[in-house]
């Protein structure tokens, strides 16, 4: 018996990254998986999105494993479009035990004052308000079920800690803190369990890209991954420039798992010892 046995997740972001590891890491444990995933650009993001067929081999993947997956193109934004993907999920899959509430962009870097309102209101509909729309498109599948549940949000070390130019960001992922300790409180009565989990860079497209060696080197014109892995390194406790997807997969299954079973209204960093050192 896996971990997650017969229990049915919901994934956002699910097209490559850690939402990715998410899925294929729960499916690993015997869940079936919904997942969904924007596949296009956003403004201002600094990197390329994931696509299509970014998408398609997180289904391959999954299907390898001998386990069933609903995928969609949905827009964490838009919330009749992202409930409907879910609906369909749980129609196909017949429940719904854990949400991955993974889906998020990051940015450019800007001084505070330097932020366009449309580049601040992006990163606010997505990375908080398309957290929002997750849990609350989740929520009563998660009740109506009867058997609890587990929703794991995605936030970041800057939702623990501030950083300089990127106040868009971490005002989002201090924001998911919020939202994450008021959902465990209005749903604990229901047996359902809400954490967020904080990672330090992750080794993804939106951390390995020249516009993040850039924000963390900013004195060197064209720094390379090797000049950010340095500097990197510097900002933890441990020897390491960054943690893998699956480090934070890791994360994630254990909450929501019957081992994390007592654990809600946490959250956890995965992070190296960034957000104390």
């Amino acid at each position: 018996m896996g971990r997650v046995e017969g229990k049915v997740a919901f994934v956002t972001g699910a097209a490559r990254g850690q939402g990715r590891s998410h899925a294929v890491r729960l499916a690993e444990e015997g869940a079936d998986i919904i997942a969904v995933d924007l596949c296009a650009e956003v403004r201002g993001m600094g990197y390329p999105a994931a696509t299509p067929d970014d998408l398609a081999e997180t289904v391959g993947l999954v299907e390898a494993l001998d386990r069933r997956i609903v995928a969609t193109q949905a827009d964490v934004r838009d919330y009749d479009a992202l409930r409907q993907a879910l609906d369909d999920g749980v129609a196909q899959l017949g429940r719904l035990d854990i949400v991955a509430a993974n889906a998020g962009i990051g940015s450019l870097a800007y001084a505070a004052q330097d932020i366009s309102d449309e580049i601040w209101q992006d990163m606010i509909d997505v990375n908080l308000t398309g957290v929002w729309h997750t849990t609350k498109a989740a929520t009563s599948h998660l009740v109506s079920g009867g058997r609890g549940g587990a929703i794991v949000i995605t936030s970041s070390a800057a939702g623990l800690k501030g950083y300089a130019n990127i106040a868009h960001y971490s005002s989002a992922k201090h924001g998911l803190v919020g939202l994450m300790r008021t959902l465990a409180a209005e749903l604990g009565p229901h047996n359902i369990r809400v954490t967020s989990i904080h990672p330090t860079q992750v080794a993804t497209d939106m951390i390995l890209n020249d516009s993040t060696y850039r924000l963390f080197v900013p004195d060197q014109e064209n720094p390379t991954e090797d000049d950010f892995r340095a500097a990197s390194q510097l900002m933890h406790m441990l020897p390491i420039p960054w943690v893998e997807s699956v480090d934070i997969s890791n994360a994630l299954l254990f909450l929501a798992s019957d081992e994390g079973r007592y654990i809600t209204a946490v959250a956890l960093p995965v992070d190296a010892g960034v957000t104390q050192h």
